[in-house]
């Protein structure tokens, strides 16, 4: 998965087909896209069991990526569905998928969108209430101590290869970081950066840099994101925020990535009677950063965790489903 894509308002209304009312009978095979991370792969698992157990549908998961997978529903009409696909990785040929009718968007799986940005640990946020913005935490670098030297105050950077990397070092320099007795730190991969959160925590130090939602990480260790100055500007992020070595960056916010559910016509048109959840089902990033990190502590599987989530979480499913569906999934956990 490629993280941290651009981001915008969608410029297409995407309204998915209309459902028939539930009824019992078969709902007959389907194929679902079990993405190759982790938040998409439990819903895929989630996806399989309500549909078999719930539905009496026949379900094979196939693995996936963003643009495999879109490419291969939009050309080919398979897999029937991609639970969790990030609308920004493929904004304009979804659009134009949706429109020429070759695609479905139905629910808003991450309800509050995939996030990133700049975040601190609660309880610094809360022995420090004034500071309420990356601004106001720039004028203490003595709260964040580099790592290498605690005369200076760190800012955390998002790993090497990623393009995080290079808005986060733009936003640096915009936000004239180093002047304020910052240095931006180099956390060397993934793992590295998890690693310097947990370290904070540990030792209840002060913490700040760039982090992502939803996530294991995140739903550990209690993080605040702190708010830029200005609103998302797409035009300035596209032309400088986002481009490597931008001579004059701005101050700019991050965008909100739109995540939601993709379906091929066929999908509505023979599971109909499932069409109903699959438009319902939609998850917090709270929720999805708690389920990641049980199953990151527990070094369970994505089926693991579907079951997980299942026997932890059934208030929120049961919502999705009418009760006797609902039953009938409960019935076989």
């Amino acid at each position: 998965m490629t993280k941290r894509l651009a981001s915008g308002c969608l410029a297409v209304s995407f309204v998915a087909l209309a459902a028939p009312a539930w009824a019992a009978e078969d709902c007959g095979r389907i194929s679902i896209a079990e993405m190759n991370w982790a938040s998409a792969g439990v819903a895929a698992q989630v996806d399989k069991i309500i549909l078999e157990e719930g539905f009496g549908c026949t379900v094979e998961l196939v693995a996936g990526d963003t643009m495999p997978t879109f490419t291969s529903m939009n050309e080919k009409g398979e897999p029937d569905m991609a639970p969790e696909l990030w609308v920004n990785a493929v904004r304009t040929p979804l659009e134009a998928a949706v429109e020429e009718g070759r695609m479905v968007v139905a629910a808003q799986i991450l309800k509050d969108g995939g996030v990133e940005g700049w975040w601190i640990p609660r309880y610094l946020a809360e022995a420090h209430p004034e500071i309420d913005s990356v601004e106001k935490a720039l004028e203490h670098p003595d709260l964040f101590p580099a790592p290498e030297d605690a005369s200076r105050g760190a800012v955390h950077n998002c790993p090497s290869g990623w393009n995080c990397q290079v808005s986060t070092e733009n936003l640096f320099r915009a936000l004239g970081a180093e002047d304020h007795g910052f240095d931006l730190v180099d956390t060397g991969s993934a793992a590295g950066l998890d690693g310097s959160i947990a370290n904070a925590y540990e030792r209840e130090a002060g913490w700040l840099g760039y982090y992502w939602a939803p996530t294991a990480i995140l739903g550990k260790y209690d993080m605040v994101r702190l708010p830029f100055s200005v609103p998302h500007d797409k035009a300035a992020w596209d032309a400088c925020t986002a481009v490597p070595d931008c001579a004059d960056p701005e101050v700019n916010s991050y965008p909100v990535s739109e995540v939601f559910t993709a379906v091929t016509p066929s999908f509505a048109e023979k599971a109909g009677v499932a069409m109903d959840y699959v438009k319902a089902r939609s998850w917090s990033n709270e929720t999805v950063g708690q389920l990641l990190a049980w199953m990151d502590e527990s070094q369970a599987t994505n089926e693991d965790a579907a079951y997980h989530f299942l026997e932890t979480y059934p208030d929120l499913w049961r919502a999705w489903l009418p009760a006797d569906v609902a039953d009938r999934v409960a019935a076989a956990l």
